[in-house]
């Protein structure tokens, strides 16, 4: 009788998923890999449109803004799409017309000589692009539960290596290869990708899944319900299903991340050549780097602190964007840059690795491709915003406004998520007390 006055908590190894049969260790990581090569250009060429802009007519890259949000919007229109035709026609055929597609497009980019060209190339990359939708699509047929939410850390952890590396790569050839040829020479990438994705198996399909479980949200006693969940799953040996406002907040939340931390983008460098004249083209990638070299290094660690607490790290990481991004706004030395650059990567990690968590929660009993693709619209839907936001403020009030919208949203997204744990956490204080 007095073990149900002891709230148990199960220990994280005692409920992971394993791999399903079909999908080894190494393959995740090559999956991975492979979205690394692919993603070069696609991640680490658009900080550079400011200086690729001038060579095909637009003198003070006005569009620097809107182009970089080009293929976001085409691939945000495509991803759902391609996803439900990945659950029906097969994740690794979706994944290699993904891979095929960037290549055709980098191409074209790479070699046109007009800004119209240029721009349909973009669309080309969003339209038959979305290699990330279909890369986690492919790892949730075959994973779940914090096999999966790892897989997809490590995924995350591909994008950012590809952002670390790629700017700094850019830069440095830039001497001898302007960013706008390395379109068509890092074409061969995803090429390369496609090669390697060939070998690897079809993940098998998904079983059917119980149809109601608890959400990965912090109860009022402290415990999480992904754990909670994950308890029960332990228990009947039936997977369960995150409701669906559970997959609502995941959306917004999503939106809300990829919001504030994309606006600061496509004018970064003109903002650091602002502040801080004559810094040469591999300085400013470094410090556009630093927040992703921040998840690399750090991004396990903190799967492995918050995976059972993901919106408390979602808080914490969104209060962090907000200081960095603010820190934005007044940093005139370069070591002001790289302290609020590795603030801004704190709230970063935070935030991608507890999205994570969740995502892998909400895939539970769901089919793979949809979510994905879902997931990945509301992200492309945040990074559309962020990119007309981000023109519209350097347009009106300089490249100082972009970090300062995303600085508002990310304090407004902080009470969203930490309002209702407080309100939880004041009730639970207040109901032993009798009223006189």
């Amino acid at each position: 009788m007095q073990d149900t006055a002891i709230p148990h908590r199960v220990e994280p190894a005692a409920v992971e998923t394993k791999v399903r049969p079909g999908l080894a260790r190494r393959q995740v990581y090559a999956v991975a890999g492979c979205y690394f090569v692919a993603s070069f250009a696609a991640l680490g060429l658009p900080p550079y449109l400011t200086e690729i802009l001038p060579e095909l007519g637009d003198g003070a890259a006005r569009w620097a803004g809107l182009l970089y949000i080009v293929p976001t919007i085409f691939g945000a229109i495509g991803a759902p799409l391609w996803g439900r035709l990945a659950d029906r026609f097969g994740r690794k055929r979706l994944l290699l017309r993904a891979q095929l597609g960037l290549a055709a497009a980098f191409v074209l980019a790479g070699w046109a000589d007009s800004l119209a060209t240029f721009t349909a190339a973009l669309v080309i990359q969003g339209v038959l692009g979305g290699t990330f939708a279909a890369s986690n699509g492919y790892l949730g047929a075959a994973l779940e539960g914090h096999a999966l939410s790892r897989a997809l850390t490590l995924m995350q952890g591909s994008a950012r290596a590809a952002l670390v590396c790629a700017p700094i790569v850019v830069g440095a050839l830039t001497p001898w290869l302007s960013p706008h040829r390395q379109y068509a020479l890092l074409a061969v990438l995803p090429l390369a990708a496609a090669v390697m994705l060939a070998a690897l198996p079809e993940p098998p399909r998904a079983g059917p899944a119980a149809p109601q479980a608890a959400t990965a949200e912090v109860d009022a006693d402290g415990t999480s319900a992904v754990e909670t969940a994950a308890a029960e799953a332990a228990a009947d040996g039936t997977p369960r299903r995150a409701p669906d406002s559970s997959l609502r907040a995941l959306y917004a939340l999503e939106f809300a991340f990829v919001f504030s931390t994309v606006i600061s983008f496509p004018y970064l460098i003109s903002l650091i050549k602002e502040r801080l004249p004559g810094t040469g083209p591999m300085v400013s990638g470094v410090l556009f780097a630093l927040p992703h070299l921040c998840y690399l290094v750090a991004a396990i660690a903190v799967h492995s602190l918050f995976r059972t607490r993901p919106r408390l790290g979602i808080a914490i990481g969104f209060g962090c964007i907000a200081l960095g991004l603010a820190g934005h706004g007044v940093a005139d030395s370069l070591t002001a840059f790289v302290a609020v650059r590795l603030v801004l990567g704190a709230g970063l990690t935070l935030g991608l690795v507890c999205m994570s968590v969740l995502a892998a929660d909400c895939a539970k009993g769901r089919a793979p491709g949809g979510l994905f693709g879902s997931i990945e619209f509301f992200s492309k839907a945040g990074a559309v915003a962020a990119g007309v936001a981000a023109a519209a403020g350097n347009d009106w009030f300089g490249p100082t406004a972009p970090v300062l919208t995303g600085t508002a949203i990310a304090l407004i997204t902080v009470l969203a998520t930490a309002a209702p744990r407080l309100s939880r956490t004041l009730r639970t204080r207040r109901s032993p007390r009798c009223p006189r």
